[in-house]
């Protein structure tokens, strides 16, 4: 069932993320979301939970820890902040409206595959809560600046929360690194796709023991024209609505001829 638009003021909306409770991207989204309503609670991952996924913790159990008034950390994955907060800390009155973020890096292409950021994301979706991601790309030194995410994040999120919300939708967004002044504008796109995926380096430790090291996405190099890649290669903010409804329905004709 589709979920109708929200009213901020009123809203209770909940903040997390996947880069941990004391990341600086996760304290500017608070911020920003306190401009946007009054009640806004923070759950999040107690360590760094970078590229977990959508992963549940189920083999221990979770510890909750209160850090102050409305805010709160789980020694668990952004999935497990999202089910700790609607099961429990809210559970007298729950969020109209998860925001996750500000991640340290942008998820874009098949990085919401990984991303913790955007799984917190899903979570709510499937709870049938309103949710949006938003990630900042890192400048060419490294370090990602939230100054774009300060300029535009509060509109973005007024914008999106009036639109009637279909059921398994999240919404990514994704923040150029460019100076507030630089971007190009906010552009509706698709998911899209690196030409080159992730590398596998080999090395060896100081004691001479080989390991393996998975990384190379540094480069967000793409062909496309049209996909969150090429909207923030050009200085742009990338909105993506994202579906959980994963089946191929092309393919489904297919199929049910092989197993008629």
């Amino acid at each position: 069932m589709a979920k109708a638009g929200l009213n901020l003021k009123r809203a209770r909306i909940l903040v997390t993320n996947d880069d941990g409770i004391h990341a600086p991207g996760l304290k500017v989204l608070e911020k920003l979301a306190k401009t946007l309503s009054s009640d806004v609670w923070v759950v999040a991952p107690e360590t760094e939970q970078s590229a977990t996924s959508h992963s549940l913790t189920l083999r221990r159990p979770l510890r909750e820890r209160r850090l102050g008034p409305k805010r709160f950390s789980v020694d668990g994955t952004p999935t497990d902040c999202v089910l700790v907060a609607h099961h429990r800390i809210l559970a007298d009155r729950l969020p109209d409206l998860v925001l996750s973020g500000i991640n340290d890096g942008g998820n874009l292409a098949e990085d919401v595959t990984y991303s913790g950021t955007v799984a917190a994301t899903m979570e709510a979706a499937l709870l049938g809560i309103p949710a949006i991601a938003f990630s900042q790309q890192r400048q060419e030194d490294g370090i990602a600046r939230w100054k774009v995410a300060e300029a535009f994040l509060p509109d973005i999120v007024r914008r999106l929360a009036p639109m009637t919300w279909p059921r398994d939708l999240l919404v990514n967004v994704n923040f150029p690194a460019v100076t507030p002044d630089a971007v190009t504008g906010i552009e509706v796109c698709r998911q899209g796709r690196r030409d080159e995926g992730a590398s596998v380096t080999e090395g060896a430790d100081p004691s001479g023991r080989p390991f393996l090291w998975i990384g190379g996405y540094q480069l967000d190099t793409s062909s496309e024209k049209d996909s969150d890649l090429a909207v923030t290669a050009r200085g742009g903010i990338s909105v993506t609505p994202l579906h959980l409804d994963l089946t191929h329905r092309a393919t489904m004709k297919t199929l049910k001829g092989l197993f008629a």
